[in-house]
């Protein structure tokens, strides 16, 4: 039963997202407004499709830029993340050779990183900052990594570059930072305990492939979300004093959540 869910699942992800690819495209061209809110509306579908229910305590600051500072557990992330507000994210440049994965990205113009080459990072540092100053949407993965679900793994700061740059100028009132913290709590309703949450989690060596196939037949998910209030960027000294504030924050909102302490959280349930 499971190989035919996992099956089903992915036969109507693939109907419903090729033919919606061009039409993406088209705004990117046309310098379209919902080149940036469309992909909101999709992955709020493909919510739908796999059976997430999501639960948000707090949201987006809709009206500035916005880098959202998040914790990292599974590939369903960016779907996650991308369904609650319309966000763009800040991937690695191996992303940008894998495929299909790299035309979805692409297509929510995702911000490709070379961590290994210093020249580039400061060229993306200062693309990230124009988006955000046009009022973008920015999502940081501050671990650098993806974690097995159960805490949030040490914040690298060289990653707060790209949004902090070191002796930039102040950025202005109008952009700032939200952390976000995410966790998946729930399979087919009833609590994941310690053992369960790494079913859902991809880290490590895993294989992508296999792995969704394997977690698109467990059944539907809870993903909780808790976003943080809106800080200003040219309130902190260096990007050291961002990761901080960062990490202790979503680590604090990650260990509530786990616990259940999300009573305040509104439900937006996928049928």
């Amino acid at each position: 039963m499971r190989s035919v869910r996992a099956f089903l699942v992915l036969a109507a992800f693939f109907a419903f997202t090729i033919p919606l690819m061009p039409l993406q495209l088209l705004f990117l061209w046309t310098g379209s407004r919902y080149a940036r809110t469309f992909p909101n509306w999709y992955h709020r579908q493909v919510c739908r499709i796999i059976g997430i229910h999501l639960h948000v305590d707090g949201a987006v600051a809709r009206e500035r830029g916005v880098l959202i500072i998040s914790n990292h557990v599974s590939w369903l992330d960016i779907t996650v993340l991308s369904a609650v507000a319309p966000v763009s994210f800040v991937a690695k440049q191996e992303v940008s050779s894998w495929p299909f994965v790299s035309w979805l990205a692409k297509l929510q113009r995702s911000v490709f990183v070379d961590r290994t080459r210093r020249t580039e990072v400061t060229d993306k540092a200062n693309e990230i900052v124009s988006r955000l100053q046009a009022g973008d949407h920015i999502v940081l993965f501050a671990e650098g990594t993806s974690s097995d679900g159960n805490g949030v793994v040490p914040f690298k700061t060289p990653l707060f570059a790209a949004a902090k740059p070191s002796g930039a100028k102040p950025l202005g009132a109008d952009i700032c930072a939200q952390t976000l913290a995410l966790t998946y709590t729930k399979l087919h309703g009833i609590a994941l305990c310690r053992r369960g949450r790494p079913v859902v989690a991809w880290y490590g060596d895993m294989d992508l492939a296999s792995h969704a196939w394997r977690l698109l037949g467990l059944g539907p998910l809870d993903a909780y979300i808790r976003i943080g209030p809106p800080v200003r960027l040219d309130d902190f000294a260096d990007r050291k004093e961002l990761a901080r504030y960062a990490q202790a924050k979503v680590r604090k909102d990650v260990a509530e959540l786990l616990r259940g302490r999300a009573s305040s959280v509104r439900a937006q349930p996928a049928p």
